[in-house]
């Protein structure tokens, strides 16, 4: 029974930290994005998506699983790049505009994928098999994604608060004015900014490619909740995500476990809309008030 009981609690909280671990990955790059450019992605899904099907079309060209997700993250990140120069770089203080024209963007990215891979669904197999405790199954795969979330929440931490580059991006949002004065170039810190935010939806579709189905259409089961989480969060790039997808994915999971995954998301989506009616600047927002 002993063992029984530990394997329960293990399982279960594998599967919370997974829950806020997928939230905290489909939304971190959105969250850079909303809080150091207050630019709205709306093709932030199907950048994701292409994270997935670049993850997918490398390990059909014999690369190892990791190193497919680092290329295809990167891919990634250069396309976003190019998206930055060619489009959003016109469209910074025009979110309407900007909102237009990415999700146009996303329609055209969602067709190519159509075009190149099919509209069926592939997959990849999941690595490193599972656990046994107590009666239960854990998939190790599942930790290494919980691990995975946290190595990039502090990597993103390390970027922004530890390198020139992170006091440049901050500057060249907060005081465009002055950073140029000073010899920054907010054009060219911006572009990096959205590529860094790219590559992090890039990198959030190469790690959940091999837990689920990769389609064209897969950004749209994780948009919804990174918007959700990104506004509930607040404009902390990390404090607000990192908050959000904890409490949201929390609730989430454990509403899902007692009743259906339906009732899961519909809770995720109530708790989400009360947070936003008492904390309209998000739960970050809050925090720098109270500091």
């Amino acid at each position: 029974m002993e063992a029984t009981t530990i394997g329960w609690f293990i399982n279960m909280a594998v599967s919370i930290g997974l829950s806020i671990a997928i939230l905290v990955l489909v939304s971190l790059g959105l969250s850079v994005l909303f809080g150091m450019m207050g630019i709205i992605n709306l093709a932030h899904g199907e950048f994701l998506m292409f994270g997935a099907y670049g993850t997918l079309a490398s390990v059909k060209a014999g690369l190892p699983l990791p190193l497919a997700m680092l290329v295809s993250a990167f891919a990634v990140a250069a396309f976003g790049w190019v998206v930055e120069r060619a489009l959003i770089r016109f469209l910074y203080g025009r979110l309407m505009d900007s909102m237009l024209a990415t999700w146009g963007l996303s329609l055209i990215m969602s067709q190519v994928a159509v075009y190149v891979f099919g509209a069926t669904t592939q997959g990849i197999s999941t690595p490193a098999g599972s656990l046994h405790v107590g009666g239960y199954s854990v998939s190790v795969y599942s930790i290494l994604l919980i691990v995975s979330a946290l190595a990039l929440l502090a990597f993103v931490y390390a970027v922004f608060t530890r390198t020139k580059y992170g006091v440049m991006a901050r500057a060249a949002v907060q005081r465009p004015q002055m950073a140029s004065a000073v010899g920054i170039d907010p054009r060219r810190i911006n572009s990096l900014t959205f590529m860094f935010g790219a590559g992090l939806a890039g990198a959030a579709g190469a790690l959940l490619a091999p837990m689920v189905g990769v389609m064209p259409t897969m950004g749209e089961a994780y948009i919804a909740r990174a918007f959700m989480t990104v506004v509930v969060g607040g404009p902390g790039v990390l404090t607000g995500a990192a908050a959000a997808s904890a409490l949201l994915g929390g609730v989430e999971n454990v509403v899902s476990y007692l009743s259906t995954p339906f009732f899961g998301q519909a809770a995720l989506l109530v708790l989400a809309i009360c947070l936003v009616r008492v904390l309209p600047t998000g739960i970050s927002g809050r925090l720098r008030r109270k500091l």
